[in-house]
This record gives C-alpha cells, structure tokens and sequence, in this order.
C-alpha cells in the first residue's frame, strides 16, 4: 500500500485545503475497496507539532505522525498557507528540509496554492513550471526568480511535482491526482460525489489584474499610471515611451524588470480588465464594450481577450453578468 502524507504546517494556514484532500482520497479508497480491490493508500497527517490551531482556535488539527518517523512516502500534499509567507517559510524550516529529502527519495509532491512557496524554499522548483493564486504570484516571482510562474495555469505536472492555481481549484489537483493514482472511473465518481468540474486546465478567468506596483521604478510608475488613466484610447508603445527622458530600448527593459510584462502586454492586461468589468456589470454589446477600451478590430479584441481570460468575450459575459446567468436559469 502506497503511504499519503497529507502536511499540517505550522501556523495558520489553510484548514480546508487539509481536510479537503482527507476527504477526497478517502473516498476514492471507499470506491477502489468497493470494486474489490485493495485501498491504494494509507493517508495520514503528517507535521512537527502535535497539535496545530486554526482561525484563532476555533479548530485544530492534530498530526498522527511526524516527519521525524515518517521516512518515506510515495505523495506528499502541501496545503494552501496564510498570506504572510515570509512568516510561514520561518516557521516551517524542518518541513521544508524534510520535503527536499523526500523527494530526493523518490517521493512526489503536490501543492495547494501558496504552499508553492515550501516547495520552491526546498530548491524542488527551480527551472520548472509552477501555478500558484493569481495574488500571489508576484510575491512568488519576486522571491524565487529561477521559478517559472504561470498563473493562468490551473494545474502543473513536471518531474513528479504538482502545483495548482489558488483557492479551491484545489479540488481540481485532487481529482487530476485521483485519476492518475487510481483510474478514469473513479475519478469521475468523486467529481461527481463532491461536484468537482473535471478537466479544467486554467484559472485565467479568475484572475483579477491589479497592474504590477510593488517595485521602486517611479518612471515605470508614471507609464502605469498613464496606461490606466487613458485605458479608453489606443495607446502605441512609441507614443509611451517618448513621453519619458530615456530611449524606446531602456523603457521596455525598466518595464519588464519592474512589472514582468511588456509595456504591450500591460496595456492590454489593463484594457481587458477593464472589459470584463463592463461585461460583468452592464448590457452592453461586445462591439460596444471593445470601442470602449480602444480596440476598432473585432478579431484583435477577442484574441487578446481570449489570451488573457481563457473565454471569447460572449462565453464570459454568459457566465459572469447577472442579468445573463438569470435568463440561462
């Protein structure tokens, strides 16, 4: 029987990106002994405390074993962590060793959301694709440069590690690793017994862009705040960059260095975000809401749409203006 360790770190984290995954695989074990077949895992909550306080101790977790007598496992999940991650990795140096060594045994590891963050302080995703929440991928980024960030990605799968988007498209790991783990079959019934959404590959549409302003570039800062404040009009990269004292080449390199976009790219994140705002609130037609943020080609609009929401222009508006969502009822 393969050995799940399920991590319960220190401090206060994400209590349902723990229970969660219990549950799920718990369940696929149910339906796998159903069948007359022997349970795949033994699942367990692994830490370094005994017990663990969530939500001001209003629950807690306890650990049935520790990391100092759980020498190999064959899958580790790493749950969801708070905001302040700097605190969480402090706090959680043992875990972060014990996950290197783990995989250095051959273990494979899946993380929820921020718990990319253990994974990327253990080295394990240097030169590898990781998906992490939107929000937090910034941070991410900033911290460990040698990982290479894809928040639209809802799931990633290298080398035996396992990253997801964030929040609870947890869901959606569990039953990719369901499916990979036990078969097809009952990964269909858990996402039909918890109501999981199979096969979704992206958490673009979920993706709020609040433009890149954590850095100390103050020209950067003014070209934001120019793209923003003329968010209706078409905007040339040329016309930008000859708004401030340094030549077209040095203003592309500052941009990308201080936002990790393109000044194109920036204007387009900004206009779109300003689409979907416009088709989640109003009746406005599509041709209507494109003139709005500067765009005179309909296909370039739904191109560049599409990009960056994972969704053409109608589909998003059937899913996210109330008014729509009603008249599908």
């Amino acid at each position: 029987m393969k050995q799940l360790a399920i991590l319960v770190p220190e401090g206060e984290n994400n209590l349902s990106s723990i229970v969660g995954p219990y549950k799920i695989f718990s369940r696929a074990n149910g339906h796998w002994e159903g069948r007359g077949k022997k349970k795949v895992f033994h699942i367990s909550l692994v830490g370094t405390s005994k017990e663990v306080d969530f939500y001001d101790g209003l629950f807690c977790a306890r650990p049935g074993a520790s990391i100092s007598t759980m020498t190999k496992t064959d899958l580790i999940i790493v749950p969801s962590l708070n905001h302040n991650h700097e605190k969480a990795l402090e706090d959680n140096q043992n875990l972060i060793h014990w996950l290197r060594e783990q995989y250095m045994k051959g273990s494979e590891i899946a993380s929820i959301c921020t718990g990319a963050f253990l994974l990327a302080a253990a080295g394990l995703l240097n030169g590898k694709t990781c998906s992490t929440h939107w929000a937090a991928s910034t941070n991410l980024k900033k911290r460990f440069p040698g990982v290479n960030i894809r928040p639209d990605k809802l799931i990633t799968d290298e080398d035996g590690i396992y990253t997801n988007g964030g929040a609870y498209s947890f869901l959606n790991l569990m039953i990719y690793l369901v499916e990979k783990y036990y078969d097809r079959e009952t990964a269909i019934f858990c996402s039909k017994v918890f109501q999981i959404e199979m096969d979704r590959q992206s958490q673009s549409p979920f993706i709020i862009f609040k433009g890149q302003k954590m850095h100390g570039d103050e020209l950067v800062k003014q070209a934001q705040a120019y793209i923003e404040d003329n968010v209706r009009e078409k905007i040339s990269i040329s016309s930008l960059s000859e708004k401030f004292p340094v030549t077209r080449r040095q203003f592309d390199r500052r941009f990308i260095k201080a936002t990790g976009n393109t000044p194109l790219n920036y204007i387009q994140r900004v206009k779109m975000e300003m689409a979907k705002k416009e088709f989640e609130t109003t009746r406005k037609a599509i041709n209507e809401v494109m003139y709005e943020v500067g765009y005179s080609d309909e296909k370039a609009f739904r191109e560049v749409f599409r990009k960056v929401t994972g969704l053409t222009p109608l589909d998003y508006k059937v899913r996210y203006n109330n008014e729509m969502v009603d008249q599908n009822r």
